[in-house]
């Protein structure tokens, strides 16, 4: 199942002894108290020095195994975005219409983007799994091994390096495992939607040289089944139409409104003649091939698109073709060894290996009225329809076709991640201080074989199309073929192999030959490789021997990182050469290195005075010297004041840095295709105050109708000129922990981060606004970068690229509650435990141009960006059986831009999705001490949004229940 190398490789590693080490927060040696009991330190995420995690300066959200288990999922990406504060752009749903990143699963920590949140697994830097990214794959951690997750807000850059803009996710897995242990699970929809997902795996640990050692062992597989849109209920082709009532877009009614069933006509499966029109009428066939008038719309979504309230056989629907969940198979084998070689050097080392198989769909290729049929000589054209389009002075007829017969353009991917953690850590004593340090290097590699499935050729297909009868044979071939029929200045328009051509009948489904078939497809292959090397160290220690303050010794951490990255990918030479649908994409590498030095240092002013319970000052510094980027300084300072013993004040402030990755900066300019809704169309035009004069300067007609739901040419590309971004952040915060109230704590933390100069692909639509949303005339530098067709006057062409150019502004409240009570104290059995975590997000702001301050793009309160999220678990513990209730809040939305000058309520109805509130119960019980299970159903109330939102961030399955057990010995 897997190539040889790589896996010997893989369990050669497991039994291996490590010889460096990676990057983990340090252990500091136990101390004790005046009466000689040990004082545990606790490492959590927001910094290297241990301590308890309600003392930190910066917001903790820690989710542990148990709570891990009652969502029923086994991919972590999907897990965390259901938490307040982590979007779900880059959860596998959310990359379900993307190639290289099709069964990838990442954290958008703030919604301010997957490359801007850091992702450690014990403190360690993690390969990526998306070329030219540093976006970590969470689906490749599998959930059984997982202790706990940890969640820092805010920028984290000066402790843990690029990347941490946004915040930090660290996984802390289990280590040091003792005994066996077997999980099995299986969820599906219990609505007939199709959801299935199945997972088997294997833990295994035990201690080695009488204690001195540990090695794990861990061996997974786990199957999610592909769910088409189709299967989607609430789903059917919904769009928007235009309002026949609306007479201004500030008339109080409407502009346009939501409908189901909204397709094309203009296209289909089995082929459309007189495709936008033409003197004998537009047409189209059944399966069979034989011709039918095509159905008229009753409402307009656009020139392309429209309304079919009985529905339409005959048109395009996009959701026959599309998934909602890719397919995925993925098999893991890991291992771990700790060693003690001696009292002050421990030994580890840890590898991975995880291949995944995910298949992923995509819409056919598709002619849309760029080839035309020759209506007098076609041998495939039915006598009767020829006859009609004769007789209304047709020759040639436009013709529109979705290549069904070809198969979609199913993505096929094979993904395969090896990573390698060693390294020696312990302690030492320097004079009478005890120093701890931490040694180590890391590889990490991901390769992914990605195919698309049957491309057309579309220069083979203008040739097999082009069929005449040949009066040699009285059959059906192609014209290339035919001297006779070919003219002096005719030229064959195959590009490959084009003495080969079959002539093609496209009318119908299936009525080609299958050696027609094959001549105009191919396929698309593209091989990715991502490598990363790390190499570095830390030491730590504290000042007691030599400085002691009021409230004990300092402590400090200093150390180095040395970091490679490299991405290629790899196109078939095909695809290179232009001869498919897709553009011709070139072949793209890149890497850097980067140097880092770091030091953080934690300052105990004053404990146990009156009114001065703690106050602690941190603070850290990190300097980094990138070979693509220059050079990048991140700082931070932190503060952690208790007047009393249960009230606390916490802050933190600090500057953050991101350096380019792989793709920004060294990706080769290369064509493609993308949608540019045309901001001169009149439906668009009063959008922003300065486009009716600026595009009437650009010759554009009052009252222009684009046809802009086609595909448009992109050229873009990296830039080598990029620089490091940089932020800054501050979260301020509460903390009480009453002291008359056993486990009772209520945390308040406002935060807030801005990023300067941030990293953007400057998107075709943008370039497009803004050339024509300027004040005083069209915008030149972004006008030279849009071609318009001099007769049409659409947009044919845009160039774009990434720049340093935008801002990132965001601010919010971040809530949580916890209490855990024994209910014996009511002469009741049993305990309960309630956990509350909420986000309340006061400002989200995406300006493309920083330098454009009144070009706000204002997400607050739009999908995917609601202003109140919340979740809400109550356990209850009766002896061997835990029952949990869980409530999910995302607050009202609205579709619409709600920036100034961006739209308005008027724009569409319905133009919100309203508040949704979901609900799960799961339980666990152990039967014996060696044998658990677990169960539940999630959104039990079956709780849909709208069929008008594909959202990530919302359940659109609806009710699924799942069932678990584990064997442990």
């Amino acid at each position: 199942m897997f190539p040889n190398s790589k896996l010997t490789r893989s369990i050669r590693l497991a039994i291996s002894v490590s010889l460096v080490t990676s990057l983990a927060i340090p252990v500091f040696a136990e101390k004790n108290d005046e009466n000689g009991d040990n004082i545990e330190k606790i490492a959590v995420t927001g910094s290297r020095i241990a301590k308890a995690e309600l003392t930190q300066p910066a917001p903790i959200v820690t989710l542990d195994s148990e709570e891990l288990a009652k969502f029923g999922n086994s991919d972590l990406g999907s897990i965390l975005a259901e938490l307040p504060a982590i979007g779900a752009t880059n959860t596998i749903i959310g990359n379900n219409n993307s190639n290289e990143s099709a069964g990838i699963s990442s954290a958008d920590l703030r919604r301010l983007g997957a490359n801007r949140t850091l992702v450690l697994v014990n403190g360690k830097r993690h390969v990526a799994g998306e070329p030219g990214s540093s976006q970590v794959d969470l689906s490749t951690i599998p959930a059984s091994l997982i202790s706990r997750v940890e969640i820092v807000t805010g920028g984290a850059s000066a402790i843990y390096g690029s990347d941490a803009v946004s915040g930090v996710i660290n996984i802390i897995l289990k280590d040091n495992y003792e005994g066996f242990e077997f999980n099995a699970r299986t969820a599906g929809s219990t609505e007939s939607v199709g959801t299935q997902e199945h997972s088997f795996d294997i833990l295994g640990g035990a201690s080695i040289a009488d204690g001195r050692g540990n090695i794990t062992f861990f061996a997974g597989y786990d199957r999610t089944k592909e769910v088409l849109s189709r299967d989607i209920r609430q789903f059917d082709g919904w769009g928007t139409i235009i309002n026949p009532d609306s007479e201004t877009e500030t008339d109080g009614i409407p502009d346009r409104l939501r409908v189901p069933k909204v397709y094309s006509e203009l296209i289909s499966s089995t082929g459309v003649i007189n495709a936008f029109g033409g003197p004998a009428g537009r047409w189209v066939f059944d399966n069979a091939g034989n011709p039918l008038r095509q159905v008229e719309r009753v409402g307009t979504n656009s020139f392309a698109f429209g309304s079919f309230p009985d529905g339409c056989d005959t048109c395009f629907d996009g959701e026959s073709y599309e998934n909602y969940i890719p397919g995925v198979e993925r098999v893991t084998v890991s291992s771990s060894l700790n060693f003690d070689l001696n009292h002050n050097i421990e030994l580890y080392s840890e590898f991975k290996f995880v291949r995944s198989d995910i298949k992923q769909q995509f819409q056919p290729s598709f002619r849309f009225g760029n080839v035309s049929v020759n209506v007098n000589d076609n041998a495939f054209l039915d006598k009767g329809l020829r006859t009609t389009l004769q007789d209304a002075g047709q020759e040639t007829a436009v013709f529109a076709k979705f290549f069904d017969e070809l198969g979609n353009r199913s993505a096929s991917n094979t993904r395969e991640l090896f990573r390698y953690v060693g390294g020696f850590k312990g302690g030492f004593d320097l004079s009478e201080t005890t120093l701890d340090y931490d040694l180590y290097y890391i590889y990490g590699e991901t390769s992914n074989e990605r195919k698309t499935l049957n491309d057309l050729i579309p220069d083979n297909f203008v040739a097999a199309l082009d069929s005449v009868i040949d009066p040699e044979t009285g059959l059906a071939a192609c014209r290339s073929q035919v001297p006779t029929a070919q003219g002096d200045d005719y030229t064959d328009p195959a590009s490959v192999n084009g003495s080969d051509c079959v002539a093609y009948n496209p009318f119908g489904l299936g009525q080609s030959s299958e050696e027609a078939r094959d001549w105009i497809s191919a396929d698309v292959t593209r091989e990715d490789k991502i490598t990363q090397q790390v190499i570095g160290g830390t030491i730590s220690g504290d000042s007691e021997e030599f400085l002691e303050l009021q409230g004990g010794p300092l402590a400090m951490v200093v150390g180095f990182e040395y970091r490679e990255e490299t991405s290629a990918s790899i196109t078939d030479e095909f695809t290179k050469a232009g001869f498919l649908t897709n553009a011709a994409t070139p072949d793209s590498f890149g890497e850097y290195d980067v140097t880092e030095y770091f030091v953080e240092v934690n300052v105990p002013l004053i404990k146990d005075l009156a009114f001065a319970h703690e106050l602690t000052v941190d603070g850290a510094y990190r300097t980094a010297d990138y070979s693509h980027a220059g050079k990048a300084e991140a700082w931070k300072v932190g503060m952690f004041y208790a007047p009393i013993e249960q009230v606390s004040v916490r802050g933190t402030y600090g500057s953050a840095v991101r350096a380019p990755n792989i793709s920004e900066a060294f990706s080769p300019r290369s064509p493609g295709f993308g949608r540019v809704s045309d901001p001169c169309d009149a439906d668009n035009i009063n959008d922003d105050p300065d486009r009716v004069a600026n595009c009437a300067a650009l010759g554009i007609p009052s009252g222009f109708q684009a046809n802009d739901n086609v595909s448009v040419d992109i050229i873009s590309g990296g830039n080598s000129e990029l620089k490091a971004e940089t932020s800054t952040s501050f979260t301020g915060g509460l903390v009480w922990t009453p002291t008359f109230v056993d486990d009772l704590s209520f945390t308040l933390d406002y935060y807030d981060i801005e990023i300067e100069d941030a990293i953007i692909e400057v998107t075709a639509q943008s370039i497009a606004d803004n050339c024509v949303d300027a004040t005083g005339g069209p915008d030149d530098a972004f006008c030279s970068a849009v071609d318009r067709d001099p007769i049409t006057h659409d947009v044919s062409l845009v160039r774009s690229g990434f720049l340093n150019a935008a801002a990132l502004n965001t601010r919010g409240l971040e809530f949580q509650a916890a209490y855990n009570f024994d209910l014996a104290t009511f002469s009741l059995p049993g305990e309960l435990k309630f956990n509350l975590l909420g986000n309340q997000l006061l400002e989200l702001e995406r300006l493309e141009f920083q330098n454009r301050p009144d070009e706000i793009n204002d997400e607050k309160g739009e999908v995917g960006d609601p202003e109140l999220q919340f979740r809400l678990a109550i356990d209850y513990q009766l002896e061997d059986l835990n029952l949990s209730w869980a409530t999910r809040y995302i607050d009202r939305v609205v579709t619409y831009d709600v920036s100034v000058n961006g739209g308005s309520p008027e724009d569409l109805e319905p133009g919100y999705i309203s508040s949704m509130t979901t609900h799960d119960l799961t339980a666990t019980y152990h039967i014996t001490d060696n044998v658990m299970i677990n169960g539940g159903v999630r959104n039990l109330f079956d709780t849909l949004p709208p069929g008008y939102t594909n959202d990530a961030l919302y359940d659109l399955v609806g009710r699924k229940a799942f069932i678990g057990i584990k064997v442990s010995m």
